[in-house]
């Protein structure tokens, strides 16, 4: 940019080595323009900034913006209760998809639905805490179980289970705190 094009009464300046300081201690140059006051002259300033008086450092530390976050939710606690009651009603429905399909299990049915129940319950009293908490982790380990154990159809029953908590685990949650008394 030609100093000849400023304009008389004031004037800015881009500059890209350049900047003038901000008002932060640490950051001395954030800014990459510099205003030019009337009163001084154009030669003035262009003979400093072209020939300083001192050397620039290279070791200046340019502290970047701090970045705005997001206040962290603190999920509440499990609550016993709630995981007592929950576990029995994902018992009785788990019991009554997988009876669809008898001939998959078989004779082991039963014993199918207590291991399910109870990584489901270990899940519900130790890690729950309502909606955005239901992990993946309690039915992969339901999986991972019924393959240990040799129990038939261990891949439809730990699906059965993930999609029956899927679709009801955060509402009867919702519905518990709602009713509690406060």
């Amino acid at each position: 940019m030609a100093l000849s094009s400023i304009p008389s009464t004031s004037s800015i300046l881009f500059l890209s080595p350049f900047h003038f300081p901000s008002k932060s201690r640490r950051s001395f140059f954030s800014r990459s323009a510099l205003i030019l006051h009337p009163l001084f002259s154009t030669s003035l300033f262009s003979s400093l900034l072209t020939t300083p008086s001192r050397p620039i450092s290279s070791n200046i530390y340019i502290k970047p913006p701090r970045a705005w976050s997001q206040p962290k939710y603190v999920y509440p606690d499990p609550i016993p209760e709630f995981a007592k009651a929950e576990t029995q009603k994902f018992r009785s429905e788990l019991r009554k998809r997988l009876a669809k399909d008898r001939e998959t299990f078989g004779d082991d049915m039963d014993t199918v639905v207590k291991t399910c129940a109870e990584i489901f319950n270990d899940f519900l009293h130790k890690e729950y805490g309502g909606p955005g908490t239901l992990l993946v982790e309690p039915f992969t380990d339901m999986l991972l179980a019924l393959k240990e154990k040799k129990l038939p159809g261990a891949p439809v029953a730990a699906r059965a289970a993930l999609l029956w908590a899927q679709n009801y685990v955060d509402q009867d949650w919702e519905l518990w705190i709602s009713q509690r008394p406060k």
